[in-house]
């Protein structure tokens, strides 16, 4: 064994001495402390980020009476010395509203998009569109912005009805024709049953034309409706719509594709159309991708500032009636941005103090989105017992 070794230098370097694997042990252990402490500085600034805007929104909700018209009442006037009113219901409703109407327009487009680039159109012109969709993220909200209060808004204040008119036109009529075909053939096969007739004909025919009808009487409704301000709920609800496009069609898309191609090769061998494919097997199979995306798309709305501060008009009411997105707004972010620079930080006042209060409820809500998504991606698997 000693002279094999003498005779092959490297059996002896294939031993390895205590020094060696001293040194050894000590750089996997820095090596793994240190990628541990790269990992942990993102959770410990979320801790210190919660910890000091709790710390902060703590002196706030001490105060039961604060707290109580804080949820409850729509007087808001903090900067008076004498009888300060924190009332912030008008500034949540405004919140939840802007991103309602958002998501309304967004989560649609944003699924329909998806599954137009990864399943309709041909791989070539979809890798053309792609980059498109999702250069809209890369610019600044100050951007959307001024193009919402400077551009669009002029445009929905002198035509804003006319443009309403058309828009439901477009949108609304395929949906409701499509609708009223499916509800009319499942009347008709109750009342009518298999045989052929037509009368089963004409009941038929009747849905289509009243859903049409019906339609059209909307969209002259629409035509007259007159707006007093472009700066309003719907202007700020398109624009975050457009914001949100991006996260929505990208992840979703990403959560199509991750469905198996034996999936679609076996439908379309059943039998299957392709709507029949996309509808029934490939949606179902990434409902929780796309789920995903609609709740990250919902985040995305919620934290915006720039342009619900410059496009929401700022009213600091409900509007009447309460489903009217034609009327101003005001939000949980812009009061943020608009009112800490005339809080007195110095002394920490109630006025600062309510502030924190309202980004610790915007902290808590998207903590509880990102809990909802991360839930959600797992694939929503409950086990049952």
């Amino acid at each position: 064994m000693k002279d094999y070794k003498r005779k092959n230098p490297a059996a002896k370097s294939l031993i390895m001495d205590r020094h060696n694997s001293a040194f050894k042990a000590f750089c996997q252990y820095a090596g793994r402390s240190m990628l541990l402490a790269i990992t942990a500085i993102p959770t410990i600034s979320i801790i210190f980020i919660l910890f000091f805007i709790a710390k902060e929104a703590l002196p706030f909700f001490e105060n039961f009476s604060y707290v109580k018209e804080f949820f409850t009442s729509t007087a808001w006037t903090p900067s008076k010395d004498a009888d300060p009113h924190f009332g912030a219901l008008a500034i949540f409703y405004g919140t939840l509203m802007v991103t309602i109407g958002s998501c309304v327009i967004a989560v649609p487009l944003g699924v329909i998009a998806a599954v137009c680039l990864n399943e309709i159109l041909p791989h070539n012109l979809a890798q053309k569109f792609k980059p498109v969709v999702e250069l809209l993220a890369a610019v600044p909200s100050v951007a959307y912005g001024f193009f919402a209060l400077v551009v669009f808004a002029p445009i929905l204040q002198n035509h804003g009805g006319a443009m309403m008119s058309i828009a439901s036109i477009i949108a609304g009529l395929p949906i409701a024709l499509v609708s009223s075909v499916l509800i009319g053939e499942f009347f008709a096969a109750k009342l009518f049953g298999k045989k052929k007739s037509s009368a089963k004909k004409i009941f038929r025919a009747a849905f289509p034309c009243a859903a049409a009808a019906l339609v059209f009487w909307g969209a002259a409704e629409l035509f007259n409706v007159k707006i007093s301000s472009g700066t309003n709920a719907l202007n700020a609800s398109l624009i975050l719509a457009i914001m949100a496009l991006p996260t929505i069609v990208s992840i979703s898309q990403d959560a199509l594709s991750a469905v198996g191609r034996d999936m679609r090769e076996g439908a379309l061998a059943l039998g299957s159309t392709r709507f029949e494919a996309i509808f029934k097997i490939l949606l179902p199979c990434a409902k929780s991708g796309i789920a995903v995306a609609i709740i990250l798309g919902f985040m995305r709305v919620v934290g915006e500032t720039m342009v619900v501060w410059m496009a929401s008009g700022n009213a600091l009411k409900i509007p009447e009636p309460f489903y009217n997105f034609f009327e101003p707004v005001r939000t949980l972010t812009a009061t943020i941005a608009g009112e800490m620079g005339e809080a007195d930080q110095s002394t920490g006042s109630a006025r600062y103090h309510v502030l924190f209060a309202m980004s610790f409820c915007l902290l808590v809500a998207g903590l509880l989105m990102n809990a909802a998504s991360q839930w959600v991606g797992s694939g929503m698997k409950l086990k049952k017992k």
